[in-house]
This record gives structure tokens, sequence and C-alpha cells, in this order.
């Protein structure tokens, strides 16, 4: 049996499990469906061009933990962003950890999509915002959604802001042979409010690890959400992530999103705006080395007036490394006095590594100023040679040439403490201590 096959005849399991009568039911079979027509993406789409996922379907993923694992802090500890205090919800094998979280609802709902989706008191919020800008008919999305039960819930009403930045950490354990999680995180900031979230998905073994989560982010009138994905995992884990997000009048909205690990990433990051005086950020560092894969796809939406769109990503590739950045921006023919910019640069220091780059524009509006870009090079021989003539030896002048190539995407980034860890992975990446304060 096929990952598919298996994974369709589990949904049956899966939902007398959760009940039949669970108020999401209709949604869950519909997506199921959908995922078996479809099935898992190819490369004849040429959204998956460049990027495989055969070899995944070979493995024998475990759907359902068969045990529920357990963690102490000091195991786990230095994945979280210890410098400064957090909430955090944490889940070990897709099961959720009391002991390692700290959720809310002082002023705020920081807690379990579970718990959501099945109490009364978030009915409300779910009718209105679950599954309702997570695409229908990207398959893996469905499939999320066909097996959505647990993640992050996290609802900001009018006016509130947390008291502190909140952490979403997956850990796997390898208690399987090889297992698949299906996260799913739902995030809604009303008017004027304002929170920031990073999210971190790691694995703890060697053992295969497929992750294919879905997030949902609704940003309403003037409010304001910062969202960090860090991804640093084993080279045994893959992960396919997908990020929607809705935007209204006067929000703003930037995604960082910093990939150093794992076998295989895909990031698909798509931005919708609802409104007018809309800001949407996206930025990126991706390094990598060994035969790690990495494929950034990108889709801004430009359906109101008067709105800015603004993508930065840079690429170091090492070794047998791959990149893949696919970015479009869609500008419809009433969203004058658009402003929307796209580059993505990238840096190839081994003669087998590769990037493959398009960027794409569609323009229907006429009064707008947009941009793309793309450059794929190597290191600036004369500036490498000028740090070596000034002392510096060969290894660091590079690193220092490379860590200028990508510092621009860190100089937006709101957490200091994040800034600092993320500069520090950086480093270790690039294999040396660069003379400055990290």
């Amino acid at each position: 049996m096929d990952l598919k096959d298996k994974l369709v005849s589990s949904f049956m399991a899966f939902e007398n499990n959760v009940d039949v009568e669970h108020p999401v039911h209709d949604i869950r079979t519909e997506a199921i469906k959908n995922f078996e027509e479809k099935g898992f993406p190819s490369k004849k789409q040429e959204a998956w061009k460049y990027t495989s996922l055969k070899g995944l379907q070979k493995v024998d993923f475990s759907i359902f933990p068969k045990q529920v694992n357990t963690l102490e802090l000091k195991e786990v500890k230095k994945y979280f962003l210890h410098e400064v205090d957090t909430y955090k919800i944490v889940f070990i094998d897709g099961n959720y950890s009391p002991f390692l979280s700290e959720t809310t609802h002082d002023g705020v709902d920081i807690c379990l999509m579970s718990a959501a989706l099945t109490k009364p008191m978030y009915k409300q919020v779910i009718d209105v915002y679950f599954n309702k800008i997570a695409s229908k008919d990207e398959s893996l999305t469905t499939l999320n959604t066909a097996f959505s039960r647990e993640g992050a819930f996290i609802y900001i009403p009018k006016n509130k802001m947390p008291k502190k930045p909140i952490e979403i950490l997956h850990f796997s354990t390898g208690n399987e042979a090889s297992l698949m999680l299906q996260p799913r995180n739902l995030i809604v900031a009303e008017e004027n409010a304002e929170l920031q979230v990073i999210e971190r998905h790691q694995s703890l073994t060697s053992n295969e690890v497929l992750t294919n989560a879905v997030t949902e982010i609704f940003a309403a009138e003037n409010a304001i959400v910062d969202f960090y994905k860090v991804q640093n995992d084993a080279k045994t884990a893959s992960l396919i992530d997908n990020t929607y997000i809705n935007q209204k009048d006067k929000s703003v909205v930037k995604v960082h999103t910093f990939s150093f690990g794992g076998k295989l990433t895909r990031n698909n990051l798509n931005f919708y705006q609802n409104g007018e005086h809309i800001d949407s950020t996206m930025k990126g560092v991706t390094i990598l080395g060994d035969k790690q894969h990495v494929d950034h796809h990108t889709l801004v939406h430009h359906i109101e007036p008067n709105c800015e769109s603004h993508q930065d990503y840079k690429g170091i590739y090492g070794e047998n490394s791959t990149g893949v950045f696919n970015g479009k921006i869609i500008v419809d023919k009433i969203a004058q006095k658009t402003n929307a910019f796209q580059q993505n640069n990238n840096i190839l220091i081994s003669d087998k590594a590769s990037i493959n780059t398009k960027p794409q524009l569609e323009i229907f509006a006429d009064d707008v100023k947009c941009s793309h870009g793309c450059t794929i090079g190597q290191l600036d021989e004369d500036a490498l040679f000028y740090l070596q003539s000034r002392g510096i030896p060969n290894k660091e002048a590079r690193a220092l040439l490379m860590y200028a190539f990508a510092n621009n995407v860190l100089e937006s980034v709101r957490i200091p403490e994040l800034k600092s860890r993320i500069n520090k992975i950086i480093a270790e990446k690039l294999g040396v201590r660069l003379g400055f304060d990290l």
C-alpha cells in the first residue's frame, strides 16, 4: 500500500476517533475526497517542477503514534527561545505536552486547536475563520484539513496584545520508525490587535519524519502580526509548510523564514490583501549544504488599491544542495497605486549546488509600481581579496561576506533575542566564529 492509499484508508479510523458528529466533520470529509482525487503533487505540475515527493511516498510512515512520549525540559530547552519569557504551545509526536507548555486565557486565547474545535465557547470563531482561506484545491492542504485536529489556536481580541511572544514547537522523538505529522494552526488578530509568533519543528531522532503543516492567519483592520519560522531540523526530517494569510485595511503582517536544516523543505506562503493601505512583508534566509533541498513558493494577491508588499529572499548553497524560489505577485485591475517589490539573491559556494528561481508578475492595473529580480552568483573576489589584505583569513573573510549578504533580512526581526539566536545559527552554519557580538 502506497502512502496515498494508506492515508485515505486511515481517514475513517481518524474520524471515528474524533467523533463523526464533530462540527467540522463535513469539512474533513470533503477534504479527503479532494486529496483522494488529486493525490500527491508531482513534477508534472508547474508549481512542483523542481521538487519531487516520490521518495517520501515510498516511506511507510506511521499516521498515528502508537504511544505518547514525554520529554524533560532539559532535553529540549536549547530549542526554546529561553533568553526571553514566552507563551509556549508544545507538541510531542503530535500530542500536546502540558508540562512543557504555557498557555493563557487572560484577555487572549493561546491554547489548543483541539479545544477550539470542540468547545462551544469557540464555535463562533471557528465558524468564521476555520478553513476559510486554506486552499480547497491544493492537495496537501486538503490532506491536512482532512486530518485536522491538533495544533495552535491563537485568538487576540480587539485592541489586545499578549504580554509576551508566543512559541509553537513540534518535537518528534523517534518512537516510530517513521512518522507523519499534520499540525493545524489558526491565528486570528482582531482590529488593532498585535502579536508575535515563533514556530519551530524539531526532530530529536535520526528516524524519518514528514510534517505537513497548515497555518491560517487573519489580520483585521490595523492589526499587526509578526510570524517567524525557524527551520533548522535534522537531515532526516522533511517539512511541507502551507501558510495562508488574509489581511484587512491598514494591517501589517511580516513573515520571516529561516531555512537551515532538514532534508526537504517546501514553504508555500500565500498573502491575500482584502483591503486598502495594507503592508505585507516576506523575508527569508536559506543556508544549505549536503544534499538538502528547500523550495520557497510565494504568492501575494493585491486585490484592493493603495497597498504594499515586500519580498526579499537570500540563499547560500553549498555542496550538493538545491534551492528553489518561485514568487508570484498578482495585481488586480482595481488595485491601483500598488507598490510591490520582489527580490531573490543567491550565492553558490559549490560547483555542485544549484538554484532554480522564477520571479513572476501578473499586473492588470496601470497605475502601479512593481519590480522583481533575481541574481545567482559567487562571492565577490575583489571584496574577498580586500578583506584578506587586511589580515582576515580566507575562511573568516568568506563567512563575513556571506553574513553581510544575508544580514539585511535580519534587520527587520523585532525580537532581539530571536535575532541573536538566528545570528548564532548562521555563524554555526558558516562554520566560523565571527568577530563581533552575536
